[in-house]
């Protein structure tokens, strides 16, 4: 992906969206010029958060987050990524920032790529917000 601008990219499952996504896309938008959000399939989704999950499809959550005008471009990720699939995902984008939250259970992958593409790593903190997860087991989703 070729711009002139600072490009952000952030990523995540993005299920039922609420306050806490809310803010950490908003905050990941003031990093640069244009947002761009890889969201993870259905499969994927199942695989990481178990049966019953996503509530929503990825056509579902790809269309609610595109709705927010502050997001430049939403990507639904392959099924089957691999190390190496989402480094080449990323080496495509070639963004100036990686936003993740604080406590990114997989940071160290994200800052080798970082790397590879000349990005910075930016730490957004987590809100006292409710997570999907937590959410759902609320509405007894789960």
């Amino acid at each position: 992906m070729k711009s002139k601008n600072k490009i952000v990219l952030t990523g995540g499952c993005f299920d039922i969206l609420h306050y806490g996504h809310l803010y950490f896309l908003k905050k990941a938008k003031l990093l640069g010029d244009v947002l761009v959000v890889a969201i993870e399939s259905d499969r994927r989704i199942r695989e990481l958060k178990g049966p019953g999950r996503p509530i929503h499809t990825e056509e579902q959550r790809k269309e609610i987050l595109e709705s927010l005008n502050f997001i430049d471009k939403v990507i639904v990720l392959k099924d089957k990524m691999t190390d190496k699939d989402y480094l080449d995902f990323v080496v495509k984008i070639r963004p100036s920032v990686i936003a993740v939250t604080e406590g990114d259970v997989i940071l160290k992958k994200k800052e080798r790529q970082a790397k590879i593409v000349g990005a910075s790593i930016v730490k957004i903190p987590k809100m006292k917000a409710l997570s999907t997860s937590q959410i759902s087991k609320l509405l007894q989703l789960d």
